[in-house]
C-alpha cells in the first residue's frame, strides 16, 4: 500500500521572484521536471514562476536553488487539508479554519504578523467571501453555509447575510488616517456619530483636548484614540479592532480597553487583534491562536479561555491537537538576570548623576538623583507626555538641563546609543549597505550576529530596500543598529511598537542578554508591561501631570516602582503560575479588592 501523501504548500513570492533576471535555477534542478513533468512553469510571459503542489515531492532543491529565496515548501499537518478557508491564488497564502465570534463576547486573536489575522478579519465582517481554497471555481454561498454546517459559524454567516449585519474595522495603521480623511477631529467625530455617544466616548478617551485639532496634526497615540472613538460612536453589529493599543500609554491602553468591551450588546459581535498579551488578557472573553508560517500558510485553533489562550500561544503547544508550532515555550520569570557572583558584582561600574530639571515651553521636567550601575536594565514607566524622551535625551547630552543642584556630582559624559521613538526611513538602498555603513565593526562579528542578528531575523532583510521595509521590519532593524553601535548608555524608546507578541518577547531576551554579557547599561521607554517587567532590573516611575509638569524619581526595585505606579492608576497585577506573565486584574474582582486592601498592587508570587 502506498505511503498516504502529506498536503503541501508552495509559495512563491511575487515580489522577490524574477524570473527574466535569473537562469530559472528553480526549473533546472527540479528532480520532476527531469523526469518530465511540468512541476515547476516559467513561460516567456510569466511574471512569477508556477509550482504544482500536486507534482511537487517536497525535495527542498528549488528552494535552495532559488537566488532570490523566493519560494517556500512547506509539508502541512495531514488534518489540515480540508480545512481550507481561503486561498488568494495559485502559489499564495492559504488560511486554515476561521475564528469563531460569539455575540455577547469579546473574541481575542493572537498569533504572529503575516499568518492570517487581517484575513481573517475580512472574512467575518463579510468582506471577503472564503473560496474554500477554490480559487479557480469559488463556491456560492450555499455551499459554504452547507460546509460550516454544525459549527457556529453557520449561524453567524446565516446572520451576516440573512440580517445584513454591518460590520466596521478599526484599521491596523493609523498613521495613514490623514492621507484618508481631512478636517477637524471634533468635525469628524460629529459626522461619524450614529449612536449619540461621541461625547461620553471624547471624555473617556480623553479626545475633548484635541477637538479643534486638524487630523493631519495629531501625534500616533491621539490617532489611535480618534480611530477608536471613530469606531466606537458608529453602529454596528460587528465591531472589530486590529491593533487598538498601539501608540498608546498603559492608562489609555486600559481606557480604551474599557470602550471596547462598552460596546458589547446580547446580539452584537466584538472581535480585537492585539500583541499587547496583558491588554488582551484584561480585554477579551474567550481567546483563538493563530499559528503558521509568516506569508505561507495560517491556522486558527479552537476558540479557548483567555488564561488557556494566551498560555498555549506562549507555549508553542497546542494539547487538543498534539501539535507543537514553537521550538521554545516563553516564560517571564523576573530573575532572567544570571546573578552571578557577588565579587564580580561589586566590581561593576557605578555611576551617579545630580538632581536636575528642564522646562520645554509649558511643561517642566524635575529629575530626582540616581545611580546605576554596568549590566543593568532600567524601564521608564510613565504616561505620554510625562517627559520619559526628555530625560532619555538628557542623559544622551542631547538637551542641556536649565538647572542642576549644586552636589560633587556632575552629569557624567557618556558614549551614548539612541533608538529613538519614531523611525524615518530616509536611506535608499539595502538593511545591509545601511549596517555596512552604520555598524561596520559589528554586524560581521560572530558574537553580535548569534545575538542579535539572528534572533531578529535580520539576515531574511538584508537584501531588502530600507524604504520598503513594514513597521515591524525597521524596528527590528533599528534595534540591531541601536545595539550595534559601541557605547555606554543605551537609550532605547518603545522597543514594542509594530512588533507582534513572539517578536516582542525575543527582542526583550535580545536586550537582555546583550546588556548582560557587554556590561553595558540600558534606559528603557516602553508601555507593554510584559516587555516592561521582563527587561527591568530597576524602574524610574515619572508623577506628575501629563504636558504639565512631572517629577522623575530615583531608580528604584522592580517592585517598588511597579507597586508605586500601579496604585497611581488604580489597577492590580498578579503572575500567572504556568509561565510567570503578569495578568491584570479584573476591575472589582476578589483578588483585585484584597490586592488593593494589602497595598500589594504588584503581586510577585
Amino acid at each position: 500500500m502506498a505511503p498516504e501523501k502529506l498536503p503541501r504548500i508552495a509559495v512563491v513570492n511575487s515580489d522577490r521572484c524574477k524570473p527574466k533576471k535569473c537562469r530559472q535555477e528553480c526549473k533546472r534542478g527540479c528532480p520532476v521536471v527531469m523526469a518530465g513533468k511540468h512541476c515547476i512553469e516559467v513561460t516567456q510571459s510569466s511574471s512569477i514562476a508556477f509550482i504544482s503542489e500536486e507534482l511537487c515531492i517536497g525535495c527542498g532543491i528549488c528552494v535552495k536553488k532559488c537566488p532570490f529565496d523566493a519560494i517556500e515548501i512547506i509539508n502541512l499537518p495531514k488534518d489540515l487539508d480540508k480545512d481550507t478557508t481561503h486561498r488568494y491564488g495559485p502559489n499564495t497564502f492559504k488560511l486554515h479554519r476561521l475564528p469563531v465570534p460569539r455575540p455577547g463576547h469579546v473574541l481575542g486573536l493572537v498569533g504572529k504578523n503575516g499568518i492570517g489575522k487581517s484575513t481573517a478579519l475580512k472574512v467575518l465582517a463579510g468582506m471577503l467571501k472564503p473560496n474554500l481554497g477554490r480559487f479557480n471555481s469559488p463556491p456560492d454561498w450555499q455551499e459554504i453555509l452547507t460546509y460550516f454546517r454544525g459549527s457556529e459559524l453557520q449561524s453567524y454567516f446565516t446572520r451576516i447575510l440573512e440580517e445584513n449585519l454591518k460590520a466596521i474595522i478599526k484599521p491596523q495603521y493609523v498613521d495613514n488616517l490623514p492621507k484618508s480623511l481631512c478636517g477637524s477631529v471634533g468635525k469628524l467625530l460629529e459626522e461619524s456619530d450614529e449612536k449619540g455617544t461621541r461625547e461620553e466616548i471624547c471624555r473617556e478617551l480623553e479626545l475633548n483636548t484635541v477637538l479643534d485639532h486638524e487630523i493631519k496634526n495629531l501625534s500616533g497615540g491621539e490617532l489611535q484614540r480618534f480611530a477608536i472613538a471613530r469606531t466606537a460612536i458608529k453602529n454596528a453589529d460587528i465591531y472589530m479592532f486590529d491593533e487598538p493599543s498601539c501608540y498608546l500609554d498603559v492608562k489609555q491602553r486600559l481606557k480604551a480597553a474599557k470602550v471596547i468591551r462598552s460596546l458589547l450588546r446580547p446580539n452584537s459581535y466584538v472581535i480585537v487583534v492585539e500583541h499587547d498579551l496583558s491588554v488582551l488578557d484584561y480585554l477579551s472573553d474567550y481567546i483563538c491562536c493563530l499559528y503558521g508560517k509568516e506569508g505561507v500558510y495560517g491556522v486558527v485553533t479552537l476558540p479557548l479561555s483567555v488564561r488557556e489562550g494566551i498560555n498555549v500561544f506562549l507555549a508553542g503547544f497546542i494539547p487538543t491537537e498534539n501539535l507543537r508550532f514553537r521550538d521554545e515555550s516563553l516564560t517571564f520569570k523576573v530573575a532572567e538576570t544570571p546573578e552571578g557572583n557577588q565579587e564580580e558584582i561589586q566590581t561593576y561600574s557605578r555611576y551617579k548623576y545630580p538632581t536636575m530639571s528642564k522646562t520645554l515651553g509649558n511643561f517642566k521636567l524635575d529629575v530626582l538623583a540616581g545611580e546605576f550601575t554596568d549590566s543593568q536594565i532600567i524601564v521608564m514607566l510613565g504616561e505620554n507626555g510625562t517627559g520619559k524622551s526628555t530625560f532619555i535625551r538628557m542623559l544622551a547630552g542631547l538637551l542641556h538641563p536649565d538647572t542642576v543642584e549644586a552636589s560633587t556630582v556632575e552629569i557624567p559624559e557618556f558614549n551614548v546609543s539612541y533608538k529613538p521613538q519614531k523611525i524615518a526611513t530616509k536611506f535608499e538602498s539595502t538593511v545591509r549597505d545601511l549596517l555596512h555603513q552604520k555598524i561596520r565593526g559589528s554586524y560581521v562579528h560572530p558574537q553580535f550576529i548569534s545575538d542579535v542578528i539572528k534572533p531578529l531575523m535580520i539576515e531574511q532583510l538584508m537584501d531588502l530596500k530600507v524604504v520598503n521595509l513594514s513597521g515591524g521590519e525597521l524596528q527590528r532593524v533599528a534595534l540591531c543598529l541601536c545595539l550595534g553601535k559601541p557605547a555606554d548608555i543605551y537609550l532605547i524608546d518603545e522597543p514594542s511598537a509594530f512588533l507582534d507578541s513572539e517578536q516582542r518577547i525575543i527582542a526583550s531576551k535580545v536586550i537582555k542578554r546583550f546588556i548582560f554579557h557587554a556590561k553595558k547599561t540600558a534606559f528603557v521607554v516602553e508601555h507593554d508591561f510584559i516587555m516592561a517587567t521582563y527587561l527591568a532590573d530597576r524602574v524610574i516611575v515619572f508623577d506628575g501631570k501629563a504636558s504639565v509638569g512631572c517629577t522623575a524619581k530615583s531608580p528604584e526595585s522592580l517592585l517598588t516602582g511597579m507597586n508605586h505606579f500601579l496604585a497611581h492608576l488604580d489597577i492590580t497585577f498578579r503572575r500567572d503560575p504556568t509561565n510567570y506573565r503578569p495578568r491584570i486584574n479584573k476591575l472589582d474582582s476578589t483578588k483585585d479588592r484584597e490586592q488593593k486592601s494589602a497595598g500589594s498592587y504588584y503581586y510577585l508570587d
